[in-house]
């Protein structure tokens, strides 16, 4: 019976998706960039030392991950071998077939031409490994899927002991990134497994967000009461820590003399904090759009907040050929590093527009939308029927950035 009750649709989630992946092409945009500006620049320095404000989406993803997955299976028989071929088929496909799709484009952009008998290894270690294209992320939800059972089980086994699992959490968190940078460089991993040794595909350095997210669903409305509440604290920490990114980055090149990698990596402890904050303040704007659009939000606006929340994962997915067209364009440009630099905001709306307009393709166009997670046909009712239905027809919490159904 629990199965068959209508969930409630979270509206605020569709600004929280929006606002992440939004944030995601801007850290990416900003990277195509950087690398065409002159070293020691100006205008290089100014993108490197704000370049680790943009690094809370990956997190925000995460999070948004655990509350969508837990809000609508928590509750639920559990039938993990159907959730399992659903989530792996709803993700794989895409998965699969936007590495060979990328692949084959990159490849063609750097040789005029493809090697089968190189391209298909190639292919073949990228699919295994989640280690071209962004596609790390959905490396790291395969992972959550296998243990996701696990963690319904362990918020059902102590009700009353969720704080304390967050606590825990939050704990372990913070000593991995603390051993992340300051002990792990300093280790020889090459004998390691490769997910330990490349562990930003490792989905235990993220497990306090999806733990976070998952927290938030069960508790839900006492949460909202709670950043309703405190919101004033949260933006203005959330500010603070943004600021605080900047003398970051300065502390991490000159004082700790770390690898460029280690500048702007995310797993830091400084970071996770940020993150944190930066997620509760992203919670709480999503929970005013919900408040606002029940008082005449701008139909159009709704409508387009709408619309780029449906299609965020196929976004995800396709960004790296609007980002591969931007560095090609970028490369041609024969400009001072302060007219790049003028030209971000252009290079993102051509990144944001490109990723969009191909998603919106697969959407409304069958049989694309398998693509993005999102097919257009039904058993029963064929697809003309189908797409008619869908596009006339909210999408339910079941989506979730960058993910496809949750």
């Amino acid at each position: 019976m629990a199965e068959r009750k209508k969930r409630r649709y979270l509206h605020e989630v569709d600004l929280m998706r929006v606002i992440f992946i939004g944030g995601v092409l801007l850290n990416h945009t900003t990277t195509a960039f950087e690398a065409r500006l002159v070293d020691t620049s100006h205008s290089q320095l100014i993108l490197e030392a704000t370049h680790l404000a943009l690094h809370f989406t990956r997190m925000g993803f995460m999070f948004m991950t655990g509350l969508v997955l837990v809000l609508n299976y928590y509750n639920r028989d559990h039938h993990w071998l159907r959730f399992w071929k659903k989530r792996y088929l709803g993700s794989g496909i895409p998965y699969i077939a936007w590495n060979a799709i990328i692949m084959v484009v990159a490849t063609l952009i750097a040789s005029g031409g493809i090697d089968w008998s190189t391209y298909w290894p190639h292919l073949g270690n990228a699919l295994r490994y989640g280690n071209e294209y962004y596609m790390y992320y959905i490396m790291v939800t395969f992972q959550l899927y296998l243990l996701f059972p696990l963690i319904v089980a362990l918020f059902k086994k102590f009700p009353d002991n969720h704080p304390a699992i967050i606590g825990i959490s939050a704990a372990i968190q913070m000593l991995l990134l603390i051993g992340i940078k300051y002990w792990l460089p300093h280790v020889d991993t090459s004998d390691w497994w490769y997910f330990f040794r490349s562990y930003g595909t490792n989905v235990l350095v993220y497990q306090f967000y999806f733990l976070a997210g998952g927290a938030v669903a069960i508790h839900y409305d006492t949460c909202v009461a709670w950043v309703e509440r405190h919101h004033r604290l949260i933006g203005w920490l959330t500010a603070i820590l943004a600021v605080g990114t900047v003398f970051l980055y300065f502390g991490d090149r000159d004082v700790l003399k770390l690898s460029r990698s280690g500048i702007f990596s995310v797993h830091q402890p400084y970071i996770f904090v940020y993150d944190v904050c930066m997620l509760a303040f992203v919670f709480w704007l999503g929970l005013q759009y919900a408040k606002v659009r029940q008082h005449g939000l701008p139909q159009w606006l709704d409508r387009l907040i709408r619309a780029f929340s449906t299609v965020s994962f196929g976004v995800y997915l396709t960004q790296s050929l609007p980002l591969f067209a931007l560095g090609g364009i970028l490369s041609l440009l024969k400009l001072p590093a302060w007219a790049i630099l003028a030209l971000l905001p252009i290079g993102y709306l051509f990144v944001f527009g490109g990723a969009l307009a191909i998603s919106w393709f697969c959407y409304r166009v069958p049989p694309f939308g398998v693509l993005i997670g999102r097919p257009q046909w039904h058993r029963l009712k064929g697809d003309h029927v189908y797409v008619k239905n869908n596009l006339k027809t909210r999408p339910t919490t079941e989506t979730s950035l960058p993910t496809n159904r949750h």
